[in-house]
Parts: structure tokens; C-alpha cells; sequence
């Protein structure tokens, strides 16, 4: 298992790779639709979202998270 200490990049890490891999094909196939080499050009784009993604989930998922903390009432 994955140390504790390593959680906040672990979750980078999967919520980056989900995202991206979800998006990446919907966008593909609002784009372009069911065309031949479809898979192998849903793979390009996903391998470059989750370059973006990765890093961005990193630093703006804390962020999101203090943002949530203030909005939702404590009990």
C-alpha cells in the first residue's frame, strides 16, 4: 500500500487519470464521431490531457477543497 504521506499525490494522480481518460474520449467523439483509427486518436489525446491534468489537479484540488470547506455548513 501507499504511505499516507504520499496521499495528495496519490489522488492527483487518479483523479488527473480518470478525467482525462472520460473527457478525452467524449471530446474525441464530439469532434470527430466514430471514424476509423478512433481509439488511437481517443489515446493521443488522452496521453496529452493527463500531462495537463496531473499538475493541474495537483495544485488546484487543495484549493477546491478549502473552497468547499467554507460553503458547506458545519454541523
Amino acid at each position: 500500500m501507499i504511505n499516507p504521506k504520499f496521499r495528495r499525490l496519490t489522488f492527483a494522480f487518479f483523479m488527473s487519470l480518470f478525467m482525462s481518460f472520460i473527457m478525452s474520449m467524449v471530446i474525441t467523439f464530439i469532434n470527430l464521431g466514430l471514424v476509423d483509427g478512433f481509439i488511437l486518436k481517443w489515446m493521443e489525446a488522452f496521453i496529452k490531457a493527463f500531462i495537463f491534468a496531473f499538475p493541474i489537479v495537483f495544485i488546484v484540488a487543495p484549493i477546491v477543497h478549502n473552497i468547499t470547506d467554507k460553503l458547506i455548513i458545519k454541523e
